[in-house]
């Protein structure tokens, strides 16, 4: 039996004097593995930083938070359970800090270790212990710099996983990679998925969604204007009312691929 994990209600964020989420209300039950879609400008992300806290909507009497039945979250504590891979994280693409230290960071809220920072045997164990997961073993002392941008990916997710959360948010995770490493993206997903952690992901792209993933939530113009089942919502008519030209979607089995 499934059991709700997150409730958003009538959030509204706004930025320079323009709206960026209009009165959105989100929920979210464990194990319901979800991928958000949308043109450029829908509140996507935005919506992905009201979930984790990064981002704070209007202060009004109607808006609402509750995370794991806490209205309630420090940072810290927040980071302990939830995952987050954003948009911001594709520029520790350029880093010279090892995939172990981009990693293991993640436990002390940091980029790359410095004299501050003390690890502890379990912090490297932990750490080993995604890197392992998501395949990059052979690269753990490597710079990430150097790195292809199918393992940067895989890095930042495993860095996002070493507190075990249970529930991870990937906005755009797996943006600019390409289908042969798309491939290996939605395998490693897959496995979080598989493993009992909840998936949600923001992706410009049907084929970057895993198996795994029943609902899509689709956006635009700062509100949610579609949520259902995806045999349901992955349709060439409201996809195409939605990105305001003809989208023709093609299916291979679980996997979809969409274009104009």
């Amino acid at each position: 039996m499934s059991s709700r994990i997150l409730d958003i209600a009538n959030a509204s964020v706004r930025r320079g004097g323009k709206t960026i989420l209009d009165n959105v209300s989100f929920s979210l039950e464990e194990g319901v593995h979800t991928a958000i879609i949308g043109p450029n400008g829908a509140g996507k992300s935005t919506l992905m930083g009201v979930m984790c806290k990064n981002v704070h909507p209007l202060a009004k009497d109607d808006y609402s938070y509750s995370l794991f039945g806490r209205p309630r979250w420090s940072v810290s504590d927040i980071r302990k359970v939830v995952g987050h891979v954003s948009q911001a994280d594709s520029l520790l693409a350029n880093t010279t800090y090892t995939v172990f230290e981009i990693v293991v960071s993640a436990l002390y809220s940091a980029i790359g270790l410095d004299f501050h920072i003390e690890l502890s045997p379990s912090d490297i164990q932990k750490a080993d212990r995604q890197i392992e997961k998501v395949g990059l073993k052979r690269l753990r002392n490597k710079a990430v710099n150097t790195l292809s941008s199918g393992e940067r990916a895989k890095a930042l997710i495993a860095r996002s996983a070493v507190n075990d959360p249970p529930l991870m948010l990937l906005d755009e995770a797996g943006n600019a990679l390409d289908f042969p490493s798309r491939a290996g993206f939605r395998h490693t997903i897959s496995r979080y998925a598989r493993e009992g952690k909840t998936i949600v992901m923001v992706t410009h792209e049907l084929s970057e969604i895993i198996e795994e993933v029943r609902r899509i939530v689709v956006m635009k113009d700062g509100r949610i204007v579609a949520d259902g089942p995806k045999e349901e919502i992955l349709n060439e008519g409201l996809l195409s009312d939605v990105y305001g030209q003809k989208v023709y979607i093609d299916r291979r089995g679980s996997l979809y691929s969409a274009w104009c």
